[in-house]
């Protein structure tokens, strides 16, 4: 993986503290969620290109047929960001 840029970001208090809050709630650093906010909005907008998602072991060895018997939340922990 490439290295990550580094710079500094001034936010004002509110934004941060509810930032701080989302980043909890979905058990990421606010830096995480900071930057999968800003990653998710660059796609949307076309200006980066949309990768795969990664599959989890479990979601490979299922067989084609097996996939649709897959409950609503092991889509919903394969399919969350990291």
């Amino acid at each position: 993986m490439a290295e990550s840029k580094r710079f500094l970001l001034r936010l004002d208090p509110r934004l941060f503290e509810a930032l701080r809050r989302w980043a909890h709630d979905d058990l990421r650093s606010v830096n995480a969620q900071i930057e999968y906010l800003l990653t998710d909005q660059v796609r949307r907008g076309g200006r980066l290109p949309h990768q795969p998602r990664r599959q989890t072991a479990d979601a490979q060895d299922l067989a084609p047929d097996e996939e649709d018997d897959a409950t609503d939340s092991d889509e919903w922990a394969a399919s969350r960001p990291r």
